[in-house]
C-alpha cells in the first residue's frame, strides 16, 4: 500500500507543495527506486523482495505517474525541477543521500542525483539522455504510440490480453524481452499506468534537446543494459561509459529495456553490489 507525503518545494516562480506517493520495506541502507516514464514504482516489484534483506528499500511513483500527482501548474517536468523535488521528497521522509536505482527516466534522475552528490551511489538501469538525436526521435515515438494504445483499447480488450502470454507480448513486448514472465494483473495495471500518467507529454517535451553530459565522479557508478533492449539500444550504454569513465558497465543477457522483470536475481545482485 502506497502512502503520500507532501512538502515544500522553491522554484523560479515560487515556493509550491508537491505530493509524492511511494512505498517503503527491508531495513538496512536506505535505497530509491525510480521508474520510467509512462511506468509506475510497482515495474521495482519482481527486485524488491531481494533488496529488501539487505536494503531500506524506497519505490517512489515520479511526479505525474503511478500514485503522485502532477506537478503543481507552472513547474515543468525537467531535471532542474524534478531532481529537486526528489531531493525534497528524501528530506521530508528523513533519508540523507540514500543509493539509488534508476530505469531509463530514472536512470537519467540517478545520474543526475550522483552528480549533484545527493547520493551515495548511482545504478542506471538503461539510462536515458545518451541517444543520438534520431535514437530519442524513435524512442519517443514509440514511447507516443504505447500511450496512443493504451489509451485507445477497451479495458475488456486489456484484460482479456492479460490472461495469454500471446496477449501480454503485443501490450508490453517492447519494454519485455519475456513479457510472458509479466503476471497478468501486473500488465493491466502498467497499462493503466501508462493510460492516466499526466505527466507523459510534460516529461517527453522537457525531454527534446536533452542529454547527459558530465562525468559522476567519486561515486560508485554503474550502468547496466539489456542486450535486448529495443527502446534505448545497447550501444548507448558505450556512451554512457566514455562519459562517465570510472562507471562499470554491465551487460545484462537476454534483458529489455525494463531488466527487472526478465531477470530479477542479477538486477538485483548488481543493485547491491553498486550499493556496497
Amino acid at each position: 500500500m502506497a502512502t503520500t507525503v507532501s512538502f515544500a518545494v522553491d522554484s523560479a516562480i515560487g515556493r509550491h507543495t508537491v505530493s509524492v506517493a511511494y512505498e517503503r520495506t527491508g531495513s538496512g541502507e536506505p535505497l530509491l527506486l525510480l521508474h520510467g516514464i509512462g511506468h509506475h514504482r510497482q515495474a521495482w516489484d519482481p527486485v524488491v523482495r531481494i533488496l529488501a534483506a539487505e536494503r531500506d528499500v524506497i519505490a517512489v511513483d515520479l511526479p505525474g505517474f503511478g500514485d503522485s500527482p502532477a506537478l503543481p501548474d507552472g513547474l515543468p517536468y525537467d531535471l532542474g525541477t524534478v531532481v529537486p523535488v526528489l531531493a525534497a521528497f528524501c528530506e521530508a521522509i528523513g533519508v540523507e543521500r540514500p543509493h539509488v536505482a534508476g530505469n531509463s527516466l530514472g536512470g537519467l534522475l540517478a545520474l543526475e542525483l550522483g552528480r549533484e552528490k545527493l547520493v551515495s551511489s548511482v545504478t542506471a538501469l538503461s539510462p536515458a539522455g545518451f541517444w543520438t538525436e534520431g535514437e530519442r526521435r524513435y524512442a519517443f515515438g514509440v514511447l507516443r504510440t504505447m500511450r496512443r494504445g493504451a489509451q485507445t483499447m477497451p479495458m475488456p480488450v486489456i484484460e482479456r490480453l492479460s490472461r495469454s502470454s500471446a496477449g501480454r507480448a503485443a501490450l508490453t513486448s517492447t519494454i519485455y524481452a519475456r513479457p510472458g514472465r509479466r503476471s497478468p494483473d501486473a500488465v493491466v495495471s502498467e497499462t493503466v499506468a501508462l493510460r492516466g500518467a499526466t505527466g507523459f507529454h510534460q516529461t517527453l517535451a522537457a525531454g527534446r534537446g536533452l542529454a547527459f553530459t558530465d562525468d559522476v565522479p567519486d561515486l560508485p557508478v554503474t550502468i547496466a543494459w539489456g542486450s535486448r533492449d529495443r527502446l534505448l539500444l545497447r550501444r548507448q550504454g558505450i556512451r554512457a561509459k566514455s562519459l562517465i569513465p570510472g562507471a562499470r558497465l554491465v551487460r545484462l543477457p537476454d534483458c529489455g529495456h525494463v531488466p527487472m522483470n526478465d531477470d530479477p536475481a542479477p538486477v538485483a545482485r548488481i543493485i547491491l553490489d553498486t550499493s556496497r
